[in-house]
């Protein structure tokens, strides 16, 4: 299983007045999705990384349903490449019939410059509104009422770390004791990795990274990059407060420095030389997928510090589509509880449809590679109904993945945070419109 990732890129920058110009290009020749309902189509799903679907078979069961029907899925490992190739395809008029969003992104989606590009899924044949979690249903849903994406999935997270590694180093390794080391505070999830560090297995780490740690903390932090609806990144104290915890990591000297989902991280996860990575819920399949068969049984799961949402996405129908009527019949099938409680089952993505966590097979899951008796599905639902979001904006995704970039600058280019923050705001001053 391998999760999509979650890091974006600051090389993605596009100012909402410069999308706005290609979305009116890629609007201009679409169908009103009228054809004939029994005409044999394809129907086309741009994603990134693993939305779980055709690991799940959800497409087969849907084309099975539907036998005029084809569902072809063109995805893009990493969402930073999927977003660059999705604003040139704009500017040709190439969109698929439905486009997933990352979370990130959904701000500029339901812009008054750019929600004309996507249909209204708000009364869209069998969509239950209340079955999603509020607070998902209104990221994606403008204030004029219109929804532009349906939750496929959340980001609740979790702190996934090596048993065998913590008993080495003289720290518990039941996923209750663990959770109770950093309850409430994620600079005791610092501090532990101080205790880790003292007496760590040979070449080992605490973390893999402190931009994980970095991303943790700001994602549960209810203030973030914006405020009253402006850019406010520089004076939010989520930012500082997740800078000043990546920069004390990188000075412990308790991190390993990687990036994350580059070939190295990866590497790592089967060298076994980090003990714990933040883990939002997809993190499990890439903990499975890079550390082998060999690592089976090593890993365990316990709570977070603080509930917090790192990452999801939505499904979305261009306007512009040729299909339109009929994609919204798919995004609306996929985005179902019992879709998305399949999907879950399968690659670990929790639903964002609130209606899934009362099905079998999620809130009583257990993961049969990552501590296989601990309560995974309750650990993660019950996180997905306690986060506060923050506000967000259409540089969300731009700000985040730069601030991440800027812890790079302290852990791989050994930079001071004064030196790698005063880089990292002139870096977004200068490309950010």
């Amino acid at each position: 299983m391998y999760l999509r990732s979650r890091t974006l890129r600051a090389s993605a920058l596009l100012s909402a007045a410069a999308l706005t110009a290609v979305l009116a290009t890629g609007c201009s020749s679409g169908s009103s999705g009228s054809d004939d309902p029994n005409a044999k189509i394809t129907l086309t799903v741009g994603d990134f990384g693993t939305f779980g679907y055709k690991e799940a078979g959800l497409f087969d069961e849907y084309m099975k349903a539907h036998p005029n029907i084809t569902i072809k899925e063109n995805s893009t490992t990493v969402e930073g490449d999927y977003w660059t190739a999705l604003q040139t395809r704009l500017s040709g008029g190439g969109l698929d019939d439905i486009q997933a969003l990352e979370v990130s992104r959904i701000a500029l989606a339901t812009s008054d410059q750019l929600s004309s590009a996507f249909t209204d899924l708000s009364h869209a044949p069998g969509v239950d509104k209340d079955a999603y979690l509020p607070w998902k249903w209104k990221q994606a849903t403008n204030p004029q009422g219109k929804t532009v994406g349906l939750g496929t999935d959340v980001g609740p997270m979790a702190i996934c770390y090596r048993q065998d590694l913590f008993q080495a180093a003289g720290l518990p390794a039941d996923p209750a004791a663990v959770s109770a080391l950093w309850a409430g505070d994620w600079a005791k999830y610092v501090e532990v990795g101080r205790q880790y560090q003292a007496k760590a297995p040979k070449g080992t780490f605490f973390m893999d990274t402190a931009t994980g740690l970095y991303n943790g903390a700001v994602s549960s932090n209810a203030e973030q990059y914006y405020k009253n609806g402006k850019a406010d990144y520089e004076g939010s104290a989520g930012v500082k407060n997740g800078w000043k915890l990546a920069s004390d990591a990188v000075a412990a000297n308790i991190t390993q420095g990687l990036k994350e989902f580059d070939t190295t991280w990866q590497t790592a996860f089967s060298n076994s030389t980090f003990a714990t990575t933040v883990c939002p819920s997809w993190q499990q399949a890439n903990i499975e997928k890079y550390s082998g068969a060999g690592n089976s049984g090593k890993w365990n799961i316990a709570q977070a510090p603080a509930a917090g949402n790192w990452g999801g996405s939505f499904l979305t129908v261009p306007a512009s589509g040729k299909h339109v009527a009929q994609a919204q019949e798919l995004a609306v099938w996929l985005t179902a509880p019992e879709q998305q409680a399949k999907v879950f089952q399968k690659v670990g993505n929790i639903p964002a449809n609130q209606k899934a966590y009362t099905l079998p097979g999620v809130t009583d899951f257990k993961n049969p590679y990552i501590g296989p008796n601990s309560p995974t599905g309750q650990i993660f639902s019950t996180a997905a109904k306690a986060i506060q979001p923050a506000e967000t904006g259409p540089h969300h995704g731009d700000f985040h993945g730069a601030f991440g970039n800027g812890v790079q600058l302290m852990e791989q280019n050994h930079q001071s945070p004064e030196e790698a923050w005063a880089a990292t705001v002139k870096q977004l001053k200068s490309s950010v419109q």
